[in-house]
């Protein structure tokens, strides 16, 4: 297995979309400047057995075996619809309500069939569901703007990853944190979390106290604070080879849409390797994940795990998904969602952004905070 050092595995990977929430957030911040990123090299469907590369530009629709020749003019048209759609401008709707219509009768319009709805809905669009069918079409075709804007930027795929994996994520924050005065006590266990009349007043560790107006904190620290929402599992598999059809790339995603494997949510697998410095030397980390809905997860993987023979080893893990019971005005303790099962950041951000309107009273807004910055620092210092 090669070194110990060489090896940087994520218990929960996630990509981040090149035009995403995560990147405008790191962006804004700077943190970017402790990170490198490297471009997942393809996007990947699962039909009827066996996967197929995403088509995301309009010369590979037309090239893709995931569709027939009528069907590739009638998706070609469809995305055609979806870039040119702005909710402002009512000449763009072509007689779609963004309000109103729901994303069933929008596929109706453009006579797609179940295949290419399937990997619109969950490989574009990153729906774990189809609830998504009976809801008003302008999240969908937000969604999917932003899967073909992230394209866009980098071609291979919409996806990044850093190098040396998601724990340099922190690790930038945590810098940052500290040119800004912020204080890290690391390695400290917490014993109670501290609260008069209702409200926090602190946290206790080690027989001191660390005094605090508001508290930010995982389901973990507060189990009575939290419901139960589901469970997780996920498999870690270490392969010495690239997943098969893939063209041999050394990072990638799967998306197994529910449809075609009989579940009500999508299984997911992503891939990354010795490229990202995360895995030794020709060695390759595959993770398949999916929400649980039997008594048996394990065999609710199986089809991503038939993708991935032979499997060197793998480690399986079964989590509990929690969920804050109240919105912690009263307590003033912010509880985050548990990690859910997608493999990309874009649900965590909204939970993030969530955490910052409990907290700060009102939403959290990029271009007002730009404004900000420009006012205290003059534009030309940026």
């Amino acid at each position: 297995m090669g070194r110990g050092r060489d090896w940087n595995v994520d218990l929960i990977p996630k990509f981040l979309m090149a035009n995403g929430q995560l990147v405008k957030m790191l962006l804004y911040t700077e943190v970017t400047r402790y990170l490198d990123f490297k471009v997942v090299e393809g996007s990947f469907v699962y039909k009827g057995g066996k996967i197929y590369k995403v088509p995301s530009t309009e010369t590979e629709a037309l090239a893709s075996n995931l569709m027939g020749m009528f069907e590739k003019r009638r998706f070609r048209k469809f995305l055609v619809f979806v870039a040119n759609f702005d909710e402002n401008d009512p000449k763009t709707f072509e007689g779609v309500d963004p309000q109103s219509t729901s994303m069933r009768e929008v596929y109706r319009k453009f006579d797609l069939g179940q295949d290419v709805i399937d990997f619109t809905g969950h490989a574009l669009a990153l729906y774990r569901t189809d609830d998504y069918l009976d809801q008003p079409c302008l999240e969908t075709i937000n969604r999917i703007k932003l899967y073909s804007e992230s394209l866009a930027r980098y071609g291979k795929s919409p996806y990044l990853y850093p190098l040396y994996g998601l724990g340099e994520l922190p690790q930038g924050f945590a810098r940052l944190s500290a040119i800004y005065g912020g204080t890290y006590m690391l390695n400290k266990p917490v014993d109670d979390i501290i609260m008069e009349n209702g409200k926090v007043v602190g946290v206790k560790s080690e027989g001191e106290v660390a005094r605090c107006k508001q508290l930010i904190c995982d389901p973990s620290y507060i189990p009575d604070r939290v419901r139960k929402a589901g469970q997780v599992i996920r498999i870690i598999c270490i392969l010495s080879h690239p997943i098969k059809n893939t063209n041999d790339a050394n990072s990638c995603q799967i998306i197994i849409p529910q449809n075609q494997v009989n579940r009500k949510s999508d299984i997911y697998v992503c891939m990354i390797s010795y490229a990202h410095n995360v895995a030794a030397q020709g060695k390759y980390i595959a993770i398949a994940s999916t929400t649980v809905e039997t008594a048996e997860p394990e065999k609710e993987v199986e089809p991503a795990l038939e993708l991935l023979e032979p499997i060197d080893q793998k480690f399986v893990a079964i989590s509990d998904l929690y969920e804050p019971i109240d919105d912690g005005s009263e307590s003033q303790v912010f509880c985050s969602c548990s990690y859910d099962a997608t493999t990309h950041f874009e649900t965590t951000c909204n939970d993030i952004k969530d955490i910052y309107k409990r907290m700060a009273g009102s939403a959290f807004d990029f271009e007002n905070m730009k404004r900000k910055q420009n006012d205290v620092f003059g534009e030309a210092d940026q």
